[in-house]
C-alpha cells in the first residue's frame, strides 16, 4: 500500500513537472513583482507561454526553455510612453532603443497623425523629410500603422487621429472655419480612423492649422470618436498666459462630447505663469470629482522642445509653412515680427518671450548640412556669431533651413514638476522620438527626455528624492495609461495578459542624457519582453522586433 502511494505521488510529480515544462517558454524567477495595480510588491515567479503571462506564483522545480533569475530586481509591466513621437524614427531604426532601454514597451502617437493623407499632404511630407528618409506609400492612418509594423518594430505602437490632420485634408492650411459639408467630411475621416484602430482624437492647439479650430469644431470631431469609446488628447490651447482658460476648454470638450480627455505634457510655461499650477491641479481634481474622466501626462524636464517658428504668431503661418517662408522675406513683416517676438502675447503662445530670451532657446536640429554646425548652441550664441539680433537670426535660420528648425525652450519650474510627478492621475510621455545613439540620429541633437524621461521617474523622483513609492510610479508608468486608453490586456502583470515585462534594478536605474550630450542611454534596466519576446537581454538589445499595432476600441466595430 505504501509503495502504491509513493508510486502515485512520484507519477503526479513527474507529470506535473512535464506539464509545466511544456506550458512555459520562459520563466522569470525570484523577482520582486510590481504588478502595476499600485499595491505592495511581492516575490513571485512568472511563467510566459507564447505572447502571454501564463502563471504568477511559485515555479521552483519547474523548468522552461529560458529561465531568468531576477533576484534583487524589480519585475514590472512594460512602461507606456503616453506621448511619443517615434512616427518617423522607427522607419530609420525599428529597435526603439532609447525607450526600450528604459523599459518602454508601447509608444503612443499624439498631437498629429500620419494619416489620413491626400495627395498634396503626401507630397509635402515627402518634401519635408530631413535626415530620416522613407517612402510615403500609405493614405490612411491604419495603412501607416500597418506599414510601420510590417517594417519591423521592437515596441508596440498605437495612435490617435489628428484633428489638425483631418482639417488639413479637407480645408487645407488656411485660417477659416469649416462649412457644414466640410465638417461632415472631417467627421467621416475620424469615423474611418476609429474603425481602423485609432485611440481617439488628438490635436496641438498652439500650432497651425490646429490652432485655427474653434471649440465647437473639436467637440464635433470628438463626438465621432466617443461613439467608439475613444479618448481626446490635446496639447491644450495655452500652457502659459491662458492656461486656466485652456484647461477649462478641454473640460468643456469632455463634457459636451461625453469623452475621456487627456492633457498632453502638463505644464505651466513661462515664469509669470508658474504660480498657476496649484489652480490647475485644483480645477482638474474638481472636474474628476464631478465625473469628468480627465487625466494628464508629463515629461520630467524643465525645457520643452518644438520649432523655432513658435516665436511667431499663428497668423503668420496662415496658409502653411510655405506662406510663412514667403512672408519672412518681406522687410515690413520682419519688423512686425521683431516686435511680436518681444511681446507678452495673450492671443497666442509666444515661447520665445516665455523662455526669457535667446539665451534660453537651444538649437537642436536643422535640415541643411550648412547649418548643422549651430546644433547645440543657443540662439543668443548664433546671433553673436552672425553679428545680428536674435530676432533677425531666428527668422534667417528658418528661411535658410526651409523648416521650422528644432529647438528647446527653457520654460518650466522644477518645483512644479515635483508637484505634478506624484499626482495619481498623471502618467508620463517623452514628447520625443525613440533613437539609437549612432548613425543618422547623431546628425541632430535630441532633447534628453528621449533617452531619460522614464528612468528619471524611478531614479530621480522615486529613489533619490523619495517623492513617491515605487509601486505608485509603476502604476503611473503602466496601468494608468493602459486603462485610460482602453488598451486590452496591457499595463499590468496578470495571468492572461500580454507579456510586456521589464526587469530593472531600482538601486541603479539612472538617466545620463544631458542637453549638451543627449545621445546617452539610461542604465539599470536589465531585461525587457514585448509580447513574450525578449528584446533586451542583460542591458543589450537582442534585435528582436515583436512589436504590434495596438488598436483602439472602435477597431472593426
Amino acid at each position: 500500500k505504501g509503495f502504491s502511494i509513493l508510486f502515485i505521488a512520484t507519477s503526479v510529480l513527474f507529470f506535473s513537472c512535464k506539464f509545466h515544462h511544456e506550458e512555459y517558454d520562459k520563466i522569470i524567477r525570484n523577482g520582486m513583482v510590481y504588478d502595476g495595480s499600485g499595491g505592495a510588491p511581492f516575490k513571485a515567479d512568472i511563467g510566459i507561454k507564447d505572447d502571454t503571462i501564463a502563471f504568477i506564483g511559485d515555479l521552483s522545480g519547474v523548468s522552461a526553455q529560458i529561465s531568468i533569475d531576477a533576484k534583487g530586481m524589480a519585475v514590472a509591466p512594460g512602461f507606456i510612453n503616453m506621448m511619443g513621437h517615434s512616427e518617423e524614427s522607427l522607419f530609420a531604426d525599428g529597435r526603439s532603443q532609447s525607450d526600450i532601454r528604459q523599459g518602454v514597451t508601447t509608444e503612443i502617437f499624439t498631437e498629429f497623425s500620419m494619416g489620413p493623407l491626400n495627395e498634396k499632404m503626401k507630397r509635402q511630407m515627402q518634401e519635408n523629410e530631413s535626415d530620416i528618409k522613407y517612402p510615403v506609400t500609405w493614405n490612411t492612418l491604419g495603412e501607416y500603422m500597418n506599414t510601420l509594423k510590417e517594417k519591423g518594430i521592437s515596441c508596440n505602437i498605437a495612435s490617435f487621429v489628428g484633428a489638425g490632420t483631418v482639417r488639413q485634408y479637407v480645408i487645407g492650411e488656411d485660417d477659416k472655419a469649416p462649412t457644414d459639408q466640410q465638417l461632415d467630411s472631417m467627421k467621416i475621416l475620424v469615423d474611418t480612423a476609429m474603425r481602423e484602430g485609432a485611440l481617439g482624437v488628438t490635436c496641438a492647439l498652439i500650432y497651425p492649422p490646429d490652432n485655427f479650430a474653434k471649440t465647437d469644431e473639436l467637440i464635433a470631431l470628438c463626438k465621432e470618436a466617443s461613439k467608439y469609446g475613444g479618448t481626446y488628447i490635446s496639447h491644450i490651447r495655452s500652457e502659459g498666459n491662458k492656461l486656466i482658460e485652456a484647461i477649462n476648454e478641454i473640460i468643456t470638450i469632455a463634457r459636451e462630447a461625453n469623452i475621456p480627455v487627456e492633457i498632453c505634457h502638463l505644464k505651466a510655461a513661462g515664469k509669470s505663469n508658474w504660480n498657476k499650477m496649484d489652480s490647475v491641479i485644483k480645477i482638474v481634481e474638481t472636474a474628476r470629482k464631478d465625473g469628468i474622466d480627465i487625466t494628464a501626462d508629463m515629461y520630467t524636464y524643465t525645457a520643452g522642445a518644438t520649432g523655432l517658428t513658435s516665436c511667431f504668431p499663428p497668423s503668420l503661418q496662415d496658409g502653411g509653412f510655405g506662406k510663412l517662408w514667403e512672408r519672412l522675406h518681406d522687410p515690413s513683416i520682419r519688423e512686425q515680427m521683431k516686435k511680436a517676438m518681444n511681446t507678452d502675447a495673450v492671443d497666442w503662445e509666444n515661447l520665445y518671450y516665455g523662455s526669457g530670451g535667446p539665451e534660453n532657446v537651444l538649437l537642436l536640429s536643422f535640415k541643411q548640412d550648412s547649418l548643422k554646425k549651430f546644433t547645440g548652441k543657443t540662439l543668443a550664441q548664433v546671433a553673436a556669431i552672425r553679428n545680428k539680433s536674435p530676432e533677425e537670426t531666428a527668422m534667417d535660420l528658418i528661411v535658410e533651413d526651409s523648416t521650422r528648425v528644432g529647438v528647446a525652450y527653457f520654460l518650466m519650474d522644477e518645483n512644479n514638476l515635483k508637484k505634478q510627478v506624484i499626482l495619481p492621475w498623471v502618467s508620463f510621455g517623452s514628447d520625443e522620438a525613440s533613437y539609437t545613439n549612432s548613425g543618422i540620429f547623431l546628425k541632430s541633437n535630441a532633447h534628453p527626455r528621449a533617452y531619460g524621461n522614464f528612468a528619471r521617474v524611478i531614479g530621480k523622483y522615486v529613489r533619490d528624492e523619495k517623492l513617491m513609492p515605487l509601486e505608485l510610479a509603476i502604476y503611473k508608468l503602466a496601468k494608468l495609461p493602459a486603462t485610460h486608453l482602453k488598451l486590452q490586456k496591457r499595463g499590468e502583470l496578470k495571468v492572461g495578459y500580454y507579456a510586456d515585462i521589464v526587469i530593472f534594478d531600482p538601486a541603479t536605474v539612472q538617466d545620463h542624457a544631458t542637453y549638451s550630450q543627449p545621445h546617452q542611454y539610461s542604465t539599470g534596466v536589465i531585461d525587457v519582453f514585448v509580447n513574450g519576446v525578449q528584446v533586451l537581454k542583460d542591458g543589450e538589445h537582442t534585435g528582436a522586433k515583436s512589436g504590434r499595432f495596438l488598436k483602439g476600441p472602435g477597431y472593426n466595430l
